[in-house]
């Protein structure tokens, strides 16, 4: 297949629908969320009913084995509600497909009793580990881990020192392996609950751990399900910016109500027509994403170019929203408006270092441009 191929010839799992009645869900808790700095108890469990932990999720687990492409349609209807909402839904599924990588004993440990597992995933190897008979002994803190609170497994990652070079390694543990503190005090994105993970000194068998290299280059010797074996870079920024242009279409939907009987100024008509067009590219760039990951055209420039498309895209969406206050006037600004909640949501999204220029696409797509 070719990267263009229409998304709409993926295989359909159901889950775009269903977002819809967790976007109606999250809209009435959105408020109360960014308040009281967590999803609310019915919130997770739709996303969970919804399937979106179980969306990566080998079939033969009960998993739906769903697209890329699916599931960034669904993440964006359930963020223009709430984007914490949104990412946290993100976060779910692709977690679940790094803990993919594990030993097969790993994937009947995590989904044997239930495919709706609630993954997450510290990346930076903020651990230390070493080998031990059957397996490793893990120490460390992980900040930023989105979805902690309500998290069932963390995939975490820890550096294993030894004779020859240092090594990083994914490390999955249960709950009751890990302790949660309550740090992420955010202005933007409140509700994710990105809090720290603590682990002292716990045991890890081996069939719960793998080389964080098979993750970076989609290499996977458990499964042979396609988005099981997508490279890491391929995938790029997809998981943080697909919260944001739901978040951002929520704002431009805000700033219509906002707007709508009042006397538009022409600055006003112009900032409403510019942003609703860089939500609008940005979406399409990010349809190129995903086509590239269910079409497996895992090139060195279309991988540089899904790096590139992200982290556009969130600059975009920053103007983008910026310039929807700014049409809105003061009443955009009110705290009990959803505008400037959307606003603090898309900055803050923006901010993540996977859709940051200078540690994406400024490293790779200057060298798929130039052939060296």
């Amino acid at each position: 297949m070719s990267a263009g191929t229409d998304p709409a010839s993926k295989p359909d799992t159901g889950l775009v629908p269903v977002a819809e009645k967790v976007r109606l869900l999250a809209a009435e808790h959105a408020a109360a969320a960014d308040r009281d700095r967590r999803l609310a108890p019915e919130v997770v469990g739709a996303l969970r009913e919804a399937g979106f932990a179980r969306h990566f999720v080998a079939a033969g687990l009960g998993g739906s084995q769903g697209s890329f492409t699916e599931l960034s349609r669904a993440v964006q209807i359930v963020g223009e509600a709430c984007a914490s909402t949104a990412w946290c839904a993100s976060l779910a599924a692709l977690s679940s497909r790094f803990a993919a990588h594990l030993p097969a004993e790993g994937h009947q440990e995590i989904w044997g009793e239930s495919a709706d597992t609630f993954v997450v995933t510290g990346q930076p190897p903020m651990g230390k580990a070493s080998v031990v008979d059957g397996g490793h002994r893990l120490s460390g803190r992980w900040t930023y881990v989105s979805g902690a609170d309500f998290a069932e497994w963390a995939l975490l990652c820890g550096v294993v020192a030894g004779d020859g070079e240092p090594q990083a390694r994914f490390f999955a543990l249960p709950r009751k392996s890990f302790t949660v503190l309550e740090t992420w005090d955010s202005v933007g994105m409140k509700a994710t609950s990105s809090h720290s993970v603590v682990v002292d000194d716990v045991f890890v068998p081996q069939h719960l751990s793998y080389d964080r290299t098979d993750m970076l280059t989609g290499r996977n010797s458990w499964s042979d399900v396609a988005s099981h074996n997508v490279p890491f870079q391929a995938v790029g920024g997809l998981t943080f910016i697909v919260p944001a242009i739901g978040a951002a279409q929520g704002a431009l939907n805000a700033c219509v109500t906002a707007l709508t009987g009042k006397k538009l100024s022409t600055s006003a008509g112009i900032d409403l027509v510019r942003a609703s067009a860089q939500i609008e590219s940005a979406r399409l760039l990010v349809e190129q994403n995903t086509a590239v990951l269910d079409d497996r055209a895992f090139t060195p420039e279309l991988m540089a170019r899904n790096e590139r498309n992200a982290a556009y895209s969130a600059d975009t969406l920053v103007e983008a929203v910026g310039a929807l206050v700014r049409a809105a006037g003061t009443s955009g600004l009110s705290e009990k408006g959803a505008l400037q909640r959307f606003w603090r949501d898309v900055v803050g999204a923006a901010s993540h270092v996977a859709l940051r220029f200078e540690t994406a696409s400024a490293r790779t797509y200057p060298a798929a441009l130039l052939g060296t």
